[in-house]
């Protein structure tokens, strides 16, 4: 599959059902992670892997009533930072936009190998930190739920995100995000 393919194939399905995650999966979807560019090449992304039964069941207390298609997947993907381990230009924001760099190229390569990876910010921070030992001076940014793309609609899904299942939600036109030399 080709990066355009992925680009293309990439959705934030629901509907999910677990898998199996070995190590060789995790190193592969890291070292993916890891090349995305960074500014002055800090790498200030950080990930916890959480897939064991016991440590998923301790982030799946951090999410609320719309995420609990979430308990279906087979691991979920901690995603943090700091702005201390950013680049020192315009105070540590660069921390968040390379960690959304990396977590772009850990999506497409899970894609690229036939797997959902949906980053969601609907969750507890504090619940997420404390059940995967991330300390206080981290943000939890994301967590990337990683699965199969499940045949058969989820029953956790409300009617807005069965919908989302069935068609991919529309794009903003290209006037809308886009501005050629100056904005209007």
């Amino acid at each position: 599959m080709d990066v355009k393919t992925a680009i293309n194939e990439r959705r934030a399905y629901r509907s999910l059902e677990p898998f199996e995650v070995t190590e060789d999966l995790i190193k592969d979807l890291a070292y993916h992670a890891s090349l995305a560019p960074s500014c002055t090449n800090s790498q200030p992304w950080r990930y916890v892997f959480v897939y064991e039964k016991d440590a998923l069941e301790r982030v799946f207390e951090a999410l609320p009533k719309g995420n609990q298609w979430v308990r279906n997947a087979g691991m979920v993907v901690a995603v943090f930072t700091s702005k201390e381990l950013a680049c020192n230009m315009r105070d540590g924001i660069y921390a968040y936009y390379d960690t959304g760099l990396s977590n772009a190229f850990l999506i497409l390569r899970a894609t690229e190998l036939g797997l959902v990876a949906h980053p969601i910010a609907g969750f507890d921070e504090e619940v997420v930190k404390k059940a995967v030992n991330i300390k206080e001076n981290f943000e939890v940014i994301a967590l990337i739920v990683v699965a199969k793309h499940a045949k058969e609609i989820s029953p956790l899904l409300s009617e807005k995100q069965v919908q989302s299942e069935l068609k991919r939600p529309e794009r903003k036109p290209f006037d809308e995000f886009v501005f050629l030399n100056k904005v209007p």
